[in-house]
């Protein structure tokens, strides 16, 4: 931050534990970077307002996450700011954020691919003086990012010791949130065929409007999903799903189309099979379904990528690299 107050503590050295300043915005995603050896401050309102909930919901957030009210955030010193939402950059920054607080380290953290265009859309944050931090490679190809300077951190993850893979369930696991009313981007139509081939069970909020089992607590999931043979991911066009990076992590065997990012992340006939054909997808999803052995290979092979890949150490150290990056492009 800028020196102005002589109440302001120095600027933190690498590696020195920092106060950041985020928003709730995605719960599973928070709950990762809350894995952090940082502290997080999470505006609050008391009211719906779409980002302020605080540590709401079925986490058990650990100590290291405070709240703070919305009105008080900008008296706070914090070492750098984490927008995860257009809304917060381009209006929340100006009715929350102090004057110093805007000019110090910023980090604009995008969670998806563009949408008005794949290939044609300008990133809406264009400084050169505040950090674009993508969650995948293809998201980072496929914006336009214009002057603002960018740093892929990939997702990180861990699951509970009791999420291990047995596979006995003969039926695939499908996770996607508001599936019908997100359609055909998130592959509604593409769950809805390969279900009536092969049996799916789909699990996420909003997943009984399609014949679903109902949401599962994300803390859950892994335990949960550790029983069905394999993952099956439809989706078209999205960010890499964090639900994709557990159950490897579990050790499921991937099917997924070979769309975004997850064409870098299956390997065919080693952690799973992608393809952007779904007639060959169903095909080796019935194999799978009726031999355990090659799901129980290709499900070793996922959560060893996962271990190497995915690792929450990992994670950590990227974003410890991207704290370093904004705070130098702020001074």
């Amino acid at each position: 931050m800028s020196g102005t107050d002589p109440t302001r503590r120095a600027h933190p050295t690498a590696g020195e534990r920092l106060k950041v300043l985020t928003w709730h915005v995605h719960g599973n995603y928070l709950w990762y970077l809350s894995q952090l050896p940082h502290d997080l401050y999470l505006p609050v309102t008391g009211g719906a307002d779409e980002g302020y909930g605080g540590r709401a919901g079925v986490f058990p957030w650990p100590d290291n996450v405070h709240e703070v009210r919305a009105e008080d955030v900008k008296h706070l010193d914090v070492d750098c700011v984490v927008f995860q939402s257009h809304r917060q950059w381009a209006r929340d920054q100006y009715e929350v954020l102090s004057e110093d607080q805007r000019r110090g380290p910023r980090i604009f953290l995008e969670h998806d691919p563009p949408r008005e265009s794949p290939t044609e859309t300008r990133h809406p944050v264009q400084d050169g003086r505040a950090l674009l931090v993508h969650v995948t490679h293809f998201n980072a190809l496929m914006w336009d990012n214009g002057v603002t300077p960018v740093m892929v951190v990939e997702h990180g993850v861990v699951v509970p010791d009791a999420a291990q893979w047995t596979g006995e369930l003969e039926r695939g696991i499908v996770v996607v949130n508001n599936i019908v009313r997100r359609g055909r981007r998130l592959g509604a139509d593409v769950f809805h065929e390969a279900r009536g081939q092969v049996p799916l069970d789909l699990v996420g909020m909003g997943s009984t409007d399609a014949g679903g089992l109902g949401e599962v607590p994300p803390p859950d999931l892994p335990v949960f999903e550790a029983r069905y043979r394999f993952f099956f991911n439809p989706i078209r066009y999205t960010s890499l799903g964090l639900a994709v990076c557990e159950a490897m992590a579990v050790g499921l065997p991937i099917v997924a189309l070979a769309t975004t990012e997850m064409a870098t992340v299956v390997q065919n006939g080693v952690t799973g099979w992608s393809s952007t054909d779904l007639g060959v997808l169903i095909g080796h999803m019935r194999r799978l379904l009726h031999d355990r052995d090659e799901a129980a290979e290709l499900g070793t092979a996922a959560k060893k990528v996962a271990a190497e890949r995915f690792s929450i150490e990992r994670f950590a150290r990227d974003w410890g690299a991207a704290f370093d990056a904004a705070r130098a492009l702020a001074a």
